[in-house]
């Protein structure tokens, strides 16, 4: 996964970051999975989306998938395994981004609500680049209430979804739970959300 050096400029007290990842995409994906921005840097345990080993994302993916909650996460260790993290979504066609490229932290949190969006994600350039995509999911309020305003359509229900186009392609907005544990729910209970979203990708069992 390349990196890019993370931009910090000053504005007064506070600096703009801009995204330290480069967009994850897959070769014919027809996900897109859009947070809202990752955590700083010191909050990492890896190089790549949802690096917080705090954050459930991975552990939710494996519940899904493998029915294992730690599938990813490397044994003995408090990180996940990068490359098997990045060879299962090229696999299942998953693509990876945020909402915001540019952001400052009102606070010194990893919480959305201490976010101020500088910069959106031109979303719609980068779903031109993915003729495949046919869904979409949000991972949190900040992520669907951004994105559902660029493409004007009312927010879905958490475990839902919104009808949108892009230039006659119908798309579907699939609203998950934040996988951080700050939102209260457990890791088991938001697989099952997602798994609405990736029903016809899903091992039979």
């Amino acid at each position: 996964m390349e990196n890019l050096q993370t931009e910090r400029h000053q504005t007064g007290n506070r600096q703009i970051e801009s995204h330290p990842f480069v967009p994850f995409i897959p070769d014919g994906a027809e996900f897109l999975m859009l947070g809202t921005f990752p955590p700083a840097e010191h909050r990492w345990c890896m190089p790549f989306y949802y690096p917080n080993f705090q954050n459930d994302m991975w552990r939710i993916m494996g519940l899904l998938f493998f029915n294992d909650k730690n599938h990813f996460i490397l044994e003995g260790e408090k990180r996940f395994d990068q490359p098997k993290i990045e060879s299962f979504l090229r696999e299942k066609g998953i693509a990876m981004y945020d909402t915001a490229t540019r952001i400052i932290r009102t606070k010194n949190t990893a919480s959305d609500k201490d976010l101020d969006i500088i910069e959106e994600t031109d979303v719609e350039a980068m779903l031109r680049r993915m003729p495949q995509c046919h869904t979409i999911i949000t991972a949190g309020q900040l992520a669907t209430s951004t994105l559902c305003r660029r493409f004007g359509v009312k927010e879905p229900k958490v475990g839902e979804y919104a009808e949108a186009s892009l230039q006659g392609r119908q798309l579907r907005i699939y609203r998950m739970p934040s996988s951080s544990r700050a939102y209260p729910m457990k890791p088991e209970r938001k697989a099952e959300q997602y798994a609405k979203a990736f029903a016809n990708n899903l091992p039979t069992k």
